[in-house]
């Protein structure tokens, strides 16, 4: 079938979890044999010589990313009854592109990834010639704020943050409804996520976890493991994420620290929040920023930790350090999602001092975390590597009479 992808970013190079997850939907419908037209955002233009894209698609389109800055985001927020996420990608240049795909091609799908692109719907209906639109949820983003608002109520400082996401909320759940509703199949990333889409009573809503290639994550034979090196990687401008090594610093870390001194935190990723200054100002702590590659930093770690206290989904980034051989300790939201075999190899721990109970309980216990690895390494395989989980799409898309 011919497929018309719009992304918010480039999946290649992949540097937001959403890329990760679009270039293994790529890569796993190129493979099928589908012909792919893919159109995103990007800061340039990609390089058909360089960029992998060019093998998979068709045709590769992309258009600059709109300047929205924040403050007109929050007037237009103000002055509106409508969710920020709604204009946060609306851009001419694009619309002029997906408008020109439109009418010069007849697509059998046209997918868009996250509710961002949902700016976009109107459009799609009116000149998608007869093909099935499929909504890809990256979240269910209604949920997502609501639980941030009351994660960001606990904390004086963030009641600004708490009102926002507050506000957002009910505004997501109408458009997230709208788009439900608008469009004739929905991608879930988790079975919750599934729950809370299909409660809009929209189109049938289908499940496939977020994944990746894991023979790409497999330590070298020469890795060596740093001691007492605690590692969480993501993009640290994100709300969940720096709220999880927030919480952690303050409330885990130094629980660690008692019994052992030498440990040292690594925060991998791009765009650090100017509240994680406090964290590169210890000693013991370490932000990298943007860096080439996640890997060698999951390959030196002793514990991988995902100390998320809010966020949906599959967590690309536990998905990454179980593929690494890491340890994993999660608290419940972290490793929502998951199945109950991926579940088994990691550690659970919801409270801080039981997060640092079962940390220190791993760094006293190599023989542990070695099992904890390969449990890890062997599950992630099985279950959410991109060879197991591109029938289940495939699959999704036979229901909704597409082949």
């Amino acid at each position: 079938m011919k497929v018309l992808l719009l992304t918010p970013d480039l999946p290649y190079p992949s540097e937001s979890g959403a890329a990760i997850r679009n270039l293994g939907i790529i890569r796993g419908l190129s493979a099928a044999g589908h012909r792919l037209t893919l159109l995103s955002f990007a800061g340039q233009k990609p390089a058909p010589e360089s960029n992998p894209l060019f093998e998979f698609c068709d045709a590769v389109e992309s258009a600059p990313l709109p300047k929205h800055g924040k403050r007109k985001r929050i007037l237009k927020l103000l002055a509106s009854s409508q969710a920020d996420m709604a204009f946060r990608l609306a851009s001419a240049e694009f619309t002029r592109i997906l408008r020109r795909l439109l009418q010069n091609h007849a697509f059998d799908l046209i997918q868009f990834s996250g509710l961002e692109l949902g700016c976009c719907l109107p459009l799609i209906q009116e000149r998608k010639k007869g093909a099935k639109v499929v909504y890809d949820a990256l979240n269910a983003e209604a949920e997502l704020q609501r639980v941030v608002a009351q994660v960001d109520r606990e904390d004086a400082r963030r009641l600004p943050a708490a009102l926002y996401s507050s506000m957002q909320s009910a505004r997501l759940a109408r458009f997230e409804r709208g788009i439900c509703c608008g469009v004739d199949g929905i991608i879930a990333v988790s079975e919750t996520d599934r729950e809370f889409l299909q409660a809009h009573g929209g189109a049938p809503a289908f499940v496939l976890p977020n994944g990746i290639t894991a023979a790409e994550y497999e330590p070298p034979a020469d890795a060596a493991r740093e001691p007492c090196q605690l590692v969480f990687s993501g993009k640290m401008d994100y709300r969940p994420n720096v709220d999880a090594v927030e919480w952690f610093h303050s409330a885990v870390f130094p629980r660690v620290q008692e019994k052992f001194p030498q440990a040292r935190l690594v925060i991998v990723g791009r765009n650090p929040h100017r509240r994680l200054d406090q964290l590169a100002a210890d000693e013991s702590a370490q932000v990298t920023g943007w860096v080439e590659s996640v890997q060698p930093f999951l390959h030196r770690a002793t514990i991988y930790i995902a100390p998320l206290r809010m966020g949906s989904g599959t967590r690309l980034k536990i998905l990454q350090a179980m593929a690494a051989g890491c340890a994993v300790v999660s608290t419940s939201i972290g490793a929502a999602g998951l199945n109950d075999d991926a579940l088994g190899a990691l550690a659970i721990a919801d409270d801080a001092a039981a997060f640092a109970r079962a940390i220190n309980a791993l760094l006293q216990d190599e023989s542990r975390r070695r099992e904890l690895g390969k449990m890890a390494q062997e599950r992630v395989s099985r279950h959410y590597d991109w060879s197991a989980l591109m029938p289940r799409l495939l699959r999704a898309y036979a229901e909704l009479n597409l082949g």
